[in-house]
């Protein structure tokens, strides 16, 4: 069963190709470093699992959405994918997985630090952590799905306190994907200029996720037509791992316990 808002991507809606291969990149990268026990915290609708779980001995998926999880259960395996609720993490040991995955999952979460901590506590000694989360620079309206957002020296000083090493990088892209972020920030713009009260930035987020969810549908839609060859050529080889986080459209962190 799919999810098809705005905020849970599709791969299957041809308009969110672009968002859906940047999503897809972290996962393609990592691939080729995990090994052991592996637990992805936020696995959505499974879009990395195919990519991870032959790459490791034990993959487990957790997300708070219960049909998700059922769907995935059906699809791949009921020993493979829980349903929670988080942080806590309280059915999971202490030292318990080698990596613990968790893409654009930690904007949603209220408690960030407990979230944090509870990563470092079920992760063993030497292992790691690969976070992403959207780059608050270049958000381009307020997102009403997001508890808050990170600039990248937030995001550093919040990781640095629970972790004994953080690397900050960022997933960016080619000229085709610079290309598609600027026709979406001319949209996006010639919309929110509508908004003169700056409703965006006063209303509270649940007053703001219908019209939120209608109007990036619609800007979607309208980016595709505009230019169907180019939202659909977009692959995840057109985005790569930057070291300069602060100039990327995501952040990418790797957290190390030693």
């Amino acid at each position: 069963m799919a999810i098809y808002k705005t905020e849970i991507t599709s791969d299957s809606i041809p308009s969110d190709n672009p968002i859906h291969q940047r999503l897809l990149k972290p996962y393609v990268v990592i691939a080729e470093w995990v090994k052991g026990d592996l637990l992805e915290l936020g696995c959505g609708e499974g879009r990395g699992f195919d990519l991870l779980a032959p790459r490791v001995e034990n993959y487990l998926g957790m997300d708070k959405i219960p049909r998700v999880i059922e769907s995935l259960k059906k699809k791949y395996g009921t020993d493979l994918f829980r349903q929670s609720v988080f942080p806590p993490l309280a059915s999971l040991r202490d030292h318990s997985f080698d990596y613990v995955v968790s893409f654009q999952v930690i904007e949603h979460i209220r408690d960030d630090s407990l979230f944090l901590q509870e990563i470092y506590r079920i992760l063993k000694p030497g292992g790691k952590a690969y976070l992403t989360t959207p780059n608050k620079r270049l958000s381009l309206t307020r997102n009403p799905w997001h508890i808050r957002e990170y600039e990248a020296f937030e995001l550093f000083e919040l990781t640095n306190r629970y972790f004994n090493k953080v690397d900050l990088k960022g997933i960016h892209g080619n000229h085709k994907v610079v290309e598609y972020y600027a026709r979406n920030k001319r949209s996006v713009e010639k919309i929110m200029k509508y908004d003169v009260f700056d409703l965006q930035h006063k209303l509270p987020s649940f007053l703001l996720r219908i019209p939120y969810e209608f109007l990036n549908r619609l800007n979607r839609n309208r980016l595709k037509t505009a230019d169907d060859e180019g939202v659909l050529s977009i692959s995840h080889e057109d985005y790569q791992v930057s070291d300069i986080p602060e100039e990327s459209l995501d952040l990418f962190a790797i957290l190390h316990k030693e």
